[in-house]
């Protein structure tokens, strides 16, 4: 395990332990003020426009038991069709957390991958960078997220 890797190793480890308590809806990461998945932002944008934009509140869909905004009426249309195509892997919670057995709540929008046709979220630019060049990360990640997914479910029937 080389420098890089330990440190992101801690980090993800760091902030699993100081933002246990950000909002899930079901398996959906809705942590942030607004309790918006994917923190307000277009899930439908990082595919059509390349990039992250932030939705709007007047224009949101309900799916999973959380609210999705967009930036334009069209998106809204093209996710509410096909809601798995667009939707971030792992509920929206960090990929590279998930590669390391920890569900990261805290997420940069700006922080993102689409690989092999899936949008992956994570906590920083350099983990996204490390989730898609890291031989075996991302299949580490698709290896560990049943397990974490049952965890949150469970916990989230609980509250």
């Amino acid at each position: 395990m080389g420098i890089r890797t330990c440190k992101t190793t801690a980090l993800v480890l760091a902030l699993a332990l100081y933002f246990p308590g950000l909002a899930n809806s079901g398996e959906v990461n809705t942590g942030g003020p607004e309790d918006l998945a994917i923190l307000g932002y277009d899930p439908v944008a990082y595919f059509t426009e390349n990039r992250a934009i932030k939705g709007s509140a007047n224009i949101s869909y309900n799916w999973l038991g959380a609210e999705w905004a967009f930036f334009s009426e069209k998106h809204k249309k093209l996710f509410s069709e096909n809601p798995v195509k667009y939707a971030p892997q792992y509920g929206g919670h960090c990929a590279d957390g998930v590669a390391y057995g920890v569900l990261v709540t805290y997420i940069d929008p700006q922080a993102w991958r689409i690989i092999e046709g899936k949008l992956y979220l994570n906590y920083d630019l350099e983990s996204a960078v490390e989730l898609e060049e890291t031989e075996g990360l991302l299949e580490k990640s698709v290896e560990n997220w049943p397990g974490l997914r049952a965890n949150l479910l469970e916990s989230s029937d609980s509250l």
